[in-house]
């Protein structure tokens, strides 16, 4: 977001120039500024700066196009910048029914926190997670980043402690850190069990479910010590017990072709950042994902097959990110599972 500050107050500079420019040379003589280089100015980013500048200075104000043009441009940057760049935490929720489940269970999935910052003590993150009251919290991958401080993550991680059953799997910058045992303790501290090829049961008022959970990939590039990807894989068809309800923990969506043979009932993953630009009704999946490429298959929300959902989360990374999201607003997400 500070980029697009910036960029915004060149462009406004720019704008102003322009105009008072093109004022002067109209009253002293001189080559214009022209009309197609002051509307691109203006569609560019400038328009608040230059209608400003021409009800001031009394410039085009005449002119239809731009007495009408200008504040048709300042109504949808506005638009765009309240909307398009919303970056407030939003709490999305689905319902996966299962014949496995007699009552309701409910989950919490929160992914790619890269250690952004949530307000003192992480407090607007913290605060939606109560409101909900989850029964399990899962966290799949990248809530530590490679290059920003763990401080946002541990005071996240403290302020989850002892109040919720918390399992988390390795996302891609966690091994691009080169701290995997480092982080692995910080967690472990704060009573998150880590699921790395390997699975837990956990009872919820008189319902069982069955969680597993997988490394990223990247496992196998940076981090010699714990098992290798396709190890974890063989792991988890060993020890999956079917006559439960069983979740699978992935960081990456994409992999969903080595996890469907496996037939989970469900699968939560992150890693797409909601495919960073997205246009309502038009690009829901986004521009661009990691590992999908552009015009990304999954980035956010529920996909299924005959037996199994996947639920993608667009994640929580903001200021990690120095592209910023585009009608993509950083989120949690509450999975409700319940009997059919």
């Amino acid at each position: 977001m500070r980029l697009v500050w910036i960029y915004l107050e060149i462009i406004s500079i720019l704008a102003v120039a322009l105009t008072v420019y093109d004022k002067r040379t109209a009253r002293f003589g001189g080559q214009r500024v022209r009309e197609k280089t002051l509307l691109l100015a203006a569609i560019g980013g400038g328009a608040i700066a230059m209608g400003l500048t021409m009800l001031l200075i009394r410039h085009k104000t005449r002119k239809p196009k731009f007495a009408i043009g200008i504040p048709l441009i300042i109504i949808l940057q506005l638009f765009f910048l309240v909307f398009g760049l919303d970056q407030s935490l939003a709490v999305n929720h689905f319902t996966v029914e299962s014949d496995k489940i007699d009552d309701k269970v409910k989950l919490m999935l929160i992914a790619d926190l890269h250690a952004c910052d949530y307000g003192n003590m992480q407090e607007r993150l913290l605060n939606k997670i109560c409101n909900e009251n989850p029964d399990v919290v899962l966290l799949c991958g990248d809530i530590f980043d490679d290059e920003l401080s763990t401080d946002n993550t541990i005071e996240f991680l403290q302020g989850i402690a002892g109040k919720y059953p918390c399992y988390f799997v390795f996302g891609n910058h966690e091994f691009w850190s080169g701290k995997i045992d480092e982080l692995e303790r910080i967690f472990r501290t704060y009573g998150v069990k880590g699921l790395r090829g390997t699975s837990d049961i956990i009872g919820v008022r008189g319902d069982v479910i069955s969680i597993s959970g997988i490394d990223d990939p990247d496992t196998d590039k940076y981090d010699t010590n714990s098992p290798p990807y396709a190890d974890q894989l063989r792991n988890l068809d060993r020890s999956i017990d079917r006559d439960v309800f069983t979740l699978l923990m992935s960081h990456r969506p994409e992999r969903m072709g080595d996890f469907l043979p496996l037939d989970f009932d469900l699968v939560v993953a992150g890693h797409a950042h909601g495919g960073q630009w997205r246009i309502p009704f038009f690009i829901e999946n986004g521009l661009l994902a990691p590992n999908q490429g552009f015009f990304p298959r999954y980035t956010n929300g529920e996909y299924c097959w005959d037996e199994t959902v996947l639920i993608v989360s667009r994640g929580l990374a903001r200021e990690s990110t120095a592209v910023p999201r585009l009608f993509n607003r950083p989120e949690i997400v509450v999975i409700t599972v319940q009997g059919k």
